[in-house]
């Protein structure tokens, strides 16, 4: 069994969204803690669970950041954290995986799968362990989770895009 410390100073979460059907907004959640446990050797048998504090939604925009903390969206008030957790870790390459879980937002859990792409193993020079890292990539409908709010557009279209581009990179000490 490998132990798995999550680097927060070396990973993100981060999203981005269609918005007015022109452009994408992007933002981060910078609170957020990802359990691993399992054998390195055997990628297939990780199983993982991340936890973000719904509350630490960054856009570089206070006025959006504090809509998306609001009912109309996150809820923070009432839905603190969104939650990951695996069920399965199937291996597509050697560097590329498709892991599925139950994804929790706002209350609602669906099952979601992201590819996963294994960036391998590395001795860090300055703690002398070996380091590994993962990026995560896929996308989810929010309105699937209630995130419902928009506002149509003039032009046609919405203010706000449904398909939400999810985009992770995790760097873990192991021993």
């Amino acid at each position: 069994m490998t132990t798995f410390q999550l680097d927060k100073a070396h990973s993100s979460v981060a999203f981005q969204v269609r918005h007015m059907m022109i452009s994408k907004a992007k933002g981060e959640f910078t609170n957020f803690d990802v359990e691993v446990e399992g054998d390195i050797n055997e990628l297939e048998s990780l199983k993982i669970k991340a936890t973000i504090d719904a509350a630490s939604i960054d856009t570089k925009n206070a006025d959006r950041d504090n809509h998306l903390r609001s009912a109309d969206f996150f809820d923070v008030e009432n839905y603190p954290t969104i939650t990951f957790v695996s069920e399965s870790v199937r291996k597509l390459s050697d560097t590329e995986y498709e892991v599925t879980g139950k994804l929790t937002i706002r209350g609602v859990t669906r099952t979601e799968t992201f590819k996963v792409e294994y960036n391998g193993q590395v001795k860090n020079p300055l703690t002398g362990g070996i380091s590994v890292g993962f990026d995560v990539e896929g996308t989810i409908n929010r309105e699937d989770y209630g995130l419902v709010w928009n506002v149509a557009l003039e032009t046609g279209g919405f203010l706000v895009g449904k398909e939400v581009k999810i985009l992770a990179s995790f760097e873990f000490a192991l021993s």
